[in-house]
């Protein structure tokens, strides 16, 4: 399927914000179930713009504003080819220690009620364990956009009953690893063929099973990710994974708003000849 992802986040500001740093892990990488035929991401706002590669393996961006500003806008675009391999990302890279995604964060922390809910989760065969689990999260937590938020975590999300994609992957990825298997984070996009307009960036999970290495599951959809789903960054929580995180001196109360757009190409956007361009700032514009 070939999407088109359209991506809009503006921060805006009560007054002027100094000493703006953002890291942007909005680019996706290509794998066994995605191509990447062209990617821009676009920072409106004099800066320097540096990339790197993190620990867990994104393709990641610093942004640091040359000076004060009231708002920051930042849009992707691009234009992805996936496949439907029934959710499977494939071996690991080796990267980081399988036994780290095993490991507890401050949102993906257990309490007795997760305790409770992973014993009742427990399954001979992994793969099937793995869909139980995926399913039990799906029905028992609704999606609601209203009663949490992105400090929120696993524990508390559990507890509400109710959450966003990040907190029922939270869930997910918290309740695997009580279970003994290595979880991971995952952001990116959905482009779900009912509501192209979205509020957010989208996230899911992947657990690493033996014999098919990482496999991703969509707990908020109850699917594991197919064709409509664009992979952009992992981590061991949603922190590790944010589409974007900063820091700022002053500037008062701040107002985020964000927009996602994806859908199905119908024609092909991409001639022969076209080169990608993945990154450019507003310095390199000028």
């Amino acid at each position: 399927m070939r999407l088109l992802i359209d991506h809009r986040t503006i921060y805006r500001y009560e007054g002027q914000a100094s000493g703006i740093v953002q890291v942007l892990r909005l680019t996706p990488q290509p794998g066994n179930a995605q191509a990447i035929l062209r990617w821009r991401v676009d920072v409106e706002a004099d800066g320097a713009i540096k990339p790197f590669t993190d620990v867990h393996g994104n393709l990641a961006h610093m942004f640091y504003a040359d000076g004060p500003l009231s708002e920051v806008a930042i849009h992707v675009a691009g234009e992805v080819m996936t496949a439907d391999t029934a959710g499977i990302v494939g071996p690991d890279d080796g990267r980081v220690p399988l036994a780290a995604y095993l490991r507890t964060t401050p949102l993906t922390t257990p309490d007795a009620a997760l305790a409770t809910f992973a014993g009742m989760m427990r399954h001979d065969r992994p793969l099937d364990q793995a869909h139980m689990l995926m399913g039990a999260i799906h029905t028992r937590l609704a999606f609601d956009p209203d009663v949490t938020h992105p400090a929120t975590d696993a524990a508390t999300a559990f507890r509400l009953g109710r959450g966003v994609c990040q907190d029922l992957s939270q869930v997910m990825i918290t309740v695997a690893r009580l279970l003994g298997i290595p979880a991971r984070y995952v952001s990116g996009h959905y482009a779900a063929p009912d509501h192209p307009e979205q509020e957010a960036a989208h996230a899911w999970a992947e657990l690493f099973l033996p014999d098919l290495g990482w496999v991703a599951f969509d707990p908020t959809h109850g699917i594991c990710a197919g064709e409509g789903h664009v992979r952009v960054a992992v981590g061991l929580d949603s922190l590790d994974a944010a589409p974007v995180r900063g820091t700022r001196r002053g500037g008062g109360t701040e107002q985020l708003e964000v927009l996602v757009h994806g859908r199905e190409a119908r024609e092909p956007q991409v001639r022969a000849d076209d080169t990608p361009d993945l990154f450019q700032s507003q310095e390199q514009r000028q």
